[in-house]
């Protein structure tokens, strides 16, 4: 291992990976979504980069644990009980494995994130 193997995130420019959720679930608008993915571990199980989300809202089912930083936007989670968090630029926040609920963006968002898939 040496320095030149450090991924920085300022002069690494991955390939944009445009996609949508699933259209079952999907449940308002068109949540068209864009990862950049800076870093994958060589088991798979770890990794780091940038999402972007435009308005919409769309069912989620957490199997990894992820940190966030939004960047831009608002996004609000909500949970199976309906309980919600907004999240806008400047929050840093993890959502735990296991989370099921809604993820809305109310505002263009950008995300940093880094996931652990624990298996």
């Amino acid at each position: 291992m040496n320095i030149a193997q450090i991924v920085d995130f300022s002069i690494n420019t991955p390939p944009a990976q445009r996609y949508s959720p699933a259209p079952e679930k999907v449940l308002k608008g068109q949540p068209e979504q864009t990862v950049f993915e800076h870093y994958n571990s060589p088991c798979g199980q770890f990794g780091a980069g940038v999402w972007e989300g435009a308005v919409g809202q769309w069912s989620v089912n957490y199997t990894e644990h992820e940190y966030c930083e939004i960047v831009q936007g608002v996004s609000v989670l909500r949970d199976l009980d309906g309980e919600a968090k907004t999240v806008r630029a400047g929050d840093r926040f993890v959502i735990p494995a296991g989370f099921r609920g809604t993820w809305e963006v109310l505002e263009a968002c950008r995300k940093i994130y880094v996931v652990f898939e624990q298996k």
